[in-house]
């Protein structure tokens, strides 16, 4: 049963840092594309960073140069460094896998956690 349980979330000050991890069990996490996704209030959930099978990653223009996507497959667990955080950083972030490709519709999905940027 593939299952991802993400964690490290919380309230941190503008410009500040936070690290979220993604638990991954019931697959071997180096043979699948795995990523972030973000919904914020009121908008739609939109792809942070993504990272293929092949080791290939992803940005979305919005956090490139500010997040790193790291992966240890020998703990089967994601990671996603966001640094220089911004209030529009705020949502709840999601880990996702595919068998296939980093795409919109992934395969497998966590059920979130959430980021909030404010002083």
């Amino acid at each position: 049963q593939v299952q991802l349980v993400e964690s490290g979330g919380g309230l941190v000050q503008p410009d500040g840092s936070l690290r979220l991890s993604c638990a991954a069990s019931g697959f071997t996490l180096g043979d699948y594309a795995i990523g972030w996704f973000r919904q914020a209030p009121g908008k739609e959930r939109e792809g942070v960073s993504c990272i293929t099978a092949e080791g290939s990653s992803y940005y979305a223009t919005a956090v490139k140069g500010r997040f790193t996507i790291s992966r240890d497959n020998a703990n089967n667990t994601l990671y996603l460094q966001m640094n220089s955080l911004k209030p529009e950083d705020t949502a709840v972030y999601y880990c996702a896998a595919d068998r296939v490709r980093c795409r919109h519709g992934m395969d497998y999905w966590g059920k979130g956690t959430l980021v909030t940027v404010s002083s």
